[in-house]
C-alpha cells in the first residue's frame, strides 16, 4: 500500500508580492512561510505520524526550501527534486507579471469551461499541467512501491492530484483552498483506487497568521 503525502509550502515570496510566481521567478518563502514549516517540522518531529521513505520536491524554490526545514524531521532523507511535480506553468510571457498586470493584459483566466483553452498566453494550459501531475504521481507510486512518499509541492498540484487519483472532472465539480504547510494523505489500497485519509491537516498553524496582511 503507497502513502502519498503531499505537503503544500509554506506561503511564499510571490504571494506577499501579488505576482505570478512560476518557477523562473519564484523568491522562496516569506518570512511567515518559514515559520509555517518549521512549525510543521517540530510537528512531524514530535508526533512521527510520517515516517517517510522518501522525500520528493518540486524545482520551486519555496517548495525546496520548505522541504529543506523539513527534512531534519524525517530522519535527514535527502531531497528528490523533481520538476514534473511544480505548479501550473505559466511560461515565460506570464512568469513574474503583478496579478493586475496580467488581468489587463489577458482578462481573467477561464478554469472552469475547457481545460484546453489557452488561459497563459505560451504557458501550459490546465489539461497539460493535469497530464504532467498524472504521470508524476504514476511514476513516483511505480517507483516507490508500498512506500510511503512525502511530496512538497504546490496547491494546484494538490488539486491535480485529487482530480487525477480519485477519477473526478478534469475541472469544476468543486475547488480547494489548500493552506499553506497543510497535509494531503493519500493511499492506493489497490490498483487504480485510492484513498482519501485527510485534506487540509494544518493543526500545526494554530497561532500562526494564515498570510502576511498587504503592506
Amino acid at each position: 500500500m503507497t502513502r502519498l503525502v503531499l505537503v503544500r509550502h509554506g506561503e511564499s515570496n510571490t504571494t506577499v508580492a501579488r505576482t505570478i510566481g512560476g518557477y523562473r521567478t519564484c523568491r522562496g518563502l516569506s518570512p511567515l512561510g518559514r515559520k509555517q514549516a518549521d512549525a510543521l517540522a517540530d510537528r512531524l518531529a514530535r508526533t512521527g505520524e510520517v515516517e517517510a521513505d522518501v522525500l520528493v520536491s518540486s524545482n520551486f524554490p519555496r517548495a525546496i526550501e520548505t522541504a529543506e526545514l523539513l527534512a531534519p524531521a524525517l530522519h535527514d532523507l535527502p531531497i528528490v527534486v523533481d520538476p514534473a511535480v511544480g505548479e501550473h506553468d505559466p511560461g515565460p510571457e506570464c512568469d513574474g507579471l503583478s496579478f493586475q498586470d496580467f488581468l489587463d493584459l489577458h482578462g481573467m483566466p477561464d478554469w472552469e469551461s475547457d481545460p484546453f483553452a489557452v488561459t497563459f498566453p505560451g504557458g501550459e494550459t490546465l489539461a497539460d499541467f493535469h497530464h504532467r501531475i498524472g504521470r508524476a504521481l504514476h511514476e513516483l507510486d511505480a517507483a516507490h512501491d508500498g512506500k510511503t512518499v512525502v511530496v512538497v509541492c504546490h496547491g494546484g498540484v494538490v488539486d491535480a492530484a485529487f482530480r487525477f487519483l480519485l477519477h473526478l472532472p478534469m475541472s469544476g465539480g468543486f475547488e480547494l483552498r489548500t493552506v499553506n504547510t497543510s497535509l494531503t494523505e493519500l493511499r492506493r489500497v489497490r490498483a487504480g483506487r485510492w484513498q482519501l485519509v485527510r485534506y487540509n491537516d494544518a493543526a500545526h498553524l494554530e497561532g500562526l497568521p494564515t498570510e502576511t496582511p498587504p503592506a
